[in-house]
């Protein structure tokens, strides 16, 4: 609710200022008007022209002040890319921040401008001891073949056709360790919070997940990343240890709208490994290679879910079998030049019973930079959990797992398997996922991302539905300043095996039902705001 109040201040402001007719295409000189209003002063007239002075530029105004933003290309890869018009500076890897590359006070947003630095508390505190608050707000809508609730699924991000939404609306309060300097150790934190349609992706069992397991709530808030960073430069180019909630470190795509090239996300992306909780350690072995090792509670499930429950129909054991002690590792390979690189991935290894989303995870991510246009990401996995309960001998039935009393409350369940042998009460169910994105800069603001996708749902227990997919898209992104981002696109969606589209998930049977379509076309955009 204050994010929104936030977003509505800055709009009511631009439209006192000079209209909204006039905002987009003159923003520069009315920057120049001389109101006590936009006066840098006072708060409203820095937040003004903290937009108002970027607008149509690709990069905020610098800061002669900032400290070294990355090290030397002798210790790290040079910078990939630029933020616009991409969603990235580095090649992205999850549960760190990048080591040789991330610095205090390193977040350049509106508010930061409006509060910081400034001679009276609180934005003087903020500053002194680099802790930001920022965020965005993201709308989006779709146009869609599709026309029942909840069908454009498996489709990610436009879970229901024909919409306008609210897509989330993200705060965060954070502290980023200093990695660039070699001389003293450093700590930081991040304490996310998210409210809007996407909550559904990052729900983890046990953390405000009544929202969406019983009661399936449009929109929902959630917390997917709360940790603790050390950072200790004496260990090779630096070591970061990771405590807490956070986004789990495979796949190209990620979850929080800016960090994403197309609005739209992947079902390779939507139906992989969110979240994890607990302790990762990164190291930055020298300028080619980065390991990580961890151990988590799980995928999308929270420590205290060990604890012991009695269902009705006869189980006995803990509220989440997936709730376990896993492994998660990696090592990442860079070129010197920095225009390609390799991440291998294993996430959430443990027994590999079914749980609420005991996902074992193994694969790999590549991207390779043509030239200053042009560049290409690669992701391939295979994911699975075993012992999951064969549909055809359960009839659709928990009775006897962990899970049957969000079935009884009406809710969402994991799904079941839809087994190879239909006798045997219990398999192993796996999916393969393949996804690519080819990059066109077409200006420092444009950009143009092409995704080609193959999904096989081999058991049907991903996507309630045993089935191979394809998906094609073709997405824009426009950046109007650094803070303000338009992506539209379309995409054509395919299940070869079975009418996978068009369907309720909310009543699931594993069958498609009547209105179930082989296809499904979306067009869509959003708008994202930084504040």
């Amino acid at each position: 609710m204050k994010m929104s109040c936030l977003f509505r201040s800055v709009a009511i402001a631009a439209l006192l200022a000079g209209g909204s007719s006039a905002f987009a295409a003159d923003l520069p000189s009315m920057a120049a008007a001389p109101s006590p209003l936009l006066s840098t002063d006072n708060f409203f007239g820095r937040l003004y022209h903290a937009y108002a002075d970027e607008w149509g530029k690709e990069s905020p105004v610098a800061d002669p002040n900032a400290l070294p933003s990355r090290r030397g290309t002798d210790q790290i890869a040079p910078q990939p890319e630029t933020v616009p018009p991409y969603p990235f500076t580095e090649w992205p890897f999850g549960g760190a921040s990048p080591v040789g590359s991330s610095i205090p006070n390193a977040a350049d947003t509106p508010l930061q401008s409006a509060i910081a630095p400034t001679s009276s508390a609180p934005g003087k505190w903020l500053y002194d001891n680099h802790i930001q608050v920022y965020g965005w707000v993201t709308a989006g809508g779709n146009v869609s073949t599709a026309n029942v609730y909840g069908g454009n699924a498996p489709a990610a991000y436009s879970y229901t056709p024909n919409i306008l939404q609210l897509d989330q609306a993200v705060a965060y309060i954070e502290r980023v360790p200093d990695t660039v300097q070699q001389s003293h150790w450093d700590w930081g934190f991040r304490i996310s919070g998210i409210y809007g349609e996407t909550y559904r992706y990052t729900t983890a069992y046990g953390l405000f997940s009544n929202q969406y397991d019983i009661h399936n709530h449009f929109v929902g808030y959630d917390m997917p990343m709360v940790y603790g960073e050390l950072y200790l430069p004496q260990f090779a180019e630096g070591l970061l240890i990771r405590l807490g909630r956070y986004i789990s470190i495979p796949d190209t795509e990620a979850q929080l709208a800016p960090n994403n090239y197309m609005y739209s996300h992947s079902m390779t992306y939507a139906l992989d490994n969110y979240t994890n909780d607990g302790l990762l350690f990164t190291l930055k072995y020298n300028k080619n290679w980065q390991f990580q090792l961890g151990v988590t509670a799980g995928t999308e499930t929270e420590p205290w879910n060990s604890q012991t429950v009695s269902l009705p129909g006869g189980y006995v054991g803990k509220r989440d079998p997936g709730e376990q002690a896993s492994g998660t590792a990696s090592i990442q390979y860079m070129t010197d030049s920095g225009n390609d690189t390799f991440y291998g991935i294993i996430n959430g290894y443990n027994k590999g019973n079914w749980g609420y989303n005991n996902l074992q995870w193994q694969g790999g991510t590549w991207y390779h930079k043509f030239n200053d246009q042009w560049h290409i990401t690669y992701e391939v996995y295979y994911e699975y959990q075993r012992d999951v309960p064969n549909l055809a001998v359960t009839g659709g039935s928990y009775a006897g797992t962990a899970f049957n009393g969000l079935a009884i409350n009406g809710g969402n369940p994991p799904f079941q398997a839809q087994c190879k042998n239909a006798t045997a009460a219990t398999c192993t169910a796996g999916a393969l996922g393949m996804v690519s994105y080819l990059n066109y800069k077409v200006t420092p603001l444009d950009n143009v991302s092409l995704r080609m996708e193959y999904y096989d749902d081999q058991e049907g227990q991903r996507t309630g539905y045993k089935t191979r997919y394809f998906n094609q898209g073709i997405g824009w992104q426009h950046w109007f300043s650094p803070s303000v981002e338009l992506r539209p696109e379309i995409a054509w969606y395919h299940s070869l095996d079975t009418a996978a589209f068009n369907n309720n998930p909310w009543l699931y049977t594993g069958s498609p039902q009547a209105s179930g379509k082989h296809e499904d076309v979306i067009v869509s955009t959003d708008l994202t705001w930084h504040w």
